[in-house]
């Protein structure tokens, strides 16, 4: 069972508070202890007389019993002057029934376990110990014939209802913390969703967009002298700004529809959409060669292959917007258990900013290296000798453990 499932488990168990948990102790303590007294003492009056010529013992041990459940109203906010209180008031009342019939006096074991899971143990501790040496003592000095047995027994119940306190405390504690560790887990889950949405929104829009910007120039520079081309480039906007939005659709519709389990509007891009990515970079005038080498039965995961594809995308988006080169060549391929990534272009190849951001300030190579290292795979771009910039991403062909959700988007 996870350490979510734990929590929701216990929930019930500690959703007992409010008014109930405060007026409960007290009101049980007050019922045990105040009508049984009454009754345990005219009760020995009808056959030993005993209190009968002594009715301030009666007044000492109905205000004795009174006095726990009292306290008790107050145990939420101060839990150990409480404690200390009611086992003042147990002690006193052990010394005036001493020998005699007498109800327990409940309200201290409300007192101590309080205490205990409150926070107050030492005050606990300190006042059950003081309380319960004093009255064994005062007792012995003023003849009181104590029986082992029962001091013995009373000691042995003290002790276990402080076990009984701490193990609560314990308990509500580790509670507590599986509560703050799911939050914390939902939390880190709805940011790392976020990120993916992010990434998946920058990857599409900025290949889509820098296709239309460039389409766009080409129309409005031709639309005079030759209607065809100018045509064609407002046909390849069209094509461009469908498949974009069938793309932010398929993004946006994992937030609406996931938790109905709907199917995407359009499957997550692979490998198999790179030639299609490529034709759309050549119709922009940019010269892409194209070599996908791919045994069969060495298929990467869809997770790796959408992190591919969207690397390929963008190191071609850079292509067209700030490298200004005529020609490119883009090679995947497997080398032992990785796909191998190569995009090279012919390009100026721009300095890099600081933090690995993409030209102009964007994020597109950071973007790409943490596709690559959130799957486990390495990434790696920059100037090439000859001239040009050159991209390489080394992807697992079944991403690690460690990718989780996140990867997988």
């Amino acid at each position: 069972m996870t350490e979510p499932d734990r929590a929701s488990e216990w929930e019930p168990r500690f959703r007992f508070s409010g008014r109930a948990a405060l007026w409960l102790p007290v009101i049980v303590s007050f019922v045990v202890q105040v009508p049984a007294t009454v009754w345990l003492a005219r009760l020995g009056r009808a056959f030993e007389g005993s209190l009968g010529d002594e009715p301030w013992l009666l007044a000492a041990r109905l205000g004795l019993a009174v006095a726990g459940p009292v306290a008790l109203v107050f145990a939420r906010r101060f839990p150990g002057p409480v404690v200390a209180v009611v086992a003042a008031a147990a002690g006193a009342y052990t010394m005036v029934v001493a020998g005699g019939a007498a109800p327990p006096y409940v309200a201290l074991a409300f007192a101590i376990v309080g205490a205990v899971v409150r926070g107050a143990r030492r005050w606990a501790i300190a006042s059950v110990a003081g309380a319960w040496l004093l009255t064994i003592g005062l007792g012995l000095v003023v003849g009181v014939a104590w029986q082992p047995a029962p001091v013995t027994a009373a000691t042995l119940a003290l002790v276990l209802l402080v076990v009984v306190g701490e193990s609560i405390r314990s308990r509500r504690a580790r509670y507590d913390e599986l509560r703050r560790r799911a939050a914390e887990r939902r939390l880190g889950a709805a940011q790392a969703e976020r990120v993916r949405i992010a990434r998946e929104l920058h990857d599409v829009l900025a290949h889509s967009l820098s296709q239309i910007n460039v389409q766009a120039g080409v129309g409005l520079h031709l639309i005079d002298r030759d209607p065809e081309q100018g045509r064609a480039a407002l046909a390849n906007i069209k094509a461009a700004s469908k498949t974009a939005l069938d793309e932010v659709r398929s993004v946006l519709g994992v937030l609406r529809d996931e938790a109905a389990g709907a199917a995407p509007l359009v499957p997550e891009p692979g490998l198999a959409q790179l030639p299609a990515l490529v034709d759309g970079v050549r119709d922009q005038g940019v010269a892409v060669a194209l070599e996908l080498r791919v045994p069969e039965g060495a298929e990467p995961a869809r997770a790796v292959q959408l992190a591919a594809y969207r690397i390929v995308q963008e190191s071609l988006t850079n292509v067209l917007r700030h490298s200004g080169g005529a020609a490119a060549r883009v090679a995947v391929g497997v080398e032992g258990r990785m796909l191998v990534l190569t995009i090279d272009d012919d390009g100026s190849a721009p300095t890099t900013p600081p933090q690995g951001r993409g030209a102009g300030g964007g994020r597109g190579l950071e973007g790409m290296r943490e596709r690559a290292e959130l799957l486990g795979g390495r990434f790696g771009a920059g100037p090439r000798t000859g001239g040009g910039f050159g991209v390489r991403a080394e992807l697992p062909l079944a991403p690690v453990a460690r990718a989780g959700a996140e990867a997988s988007g």
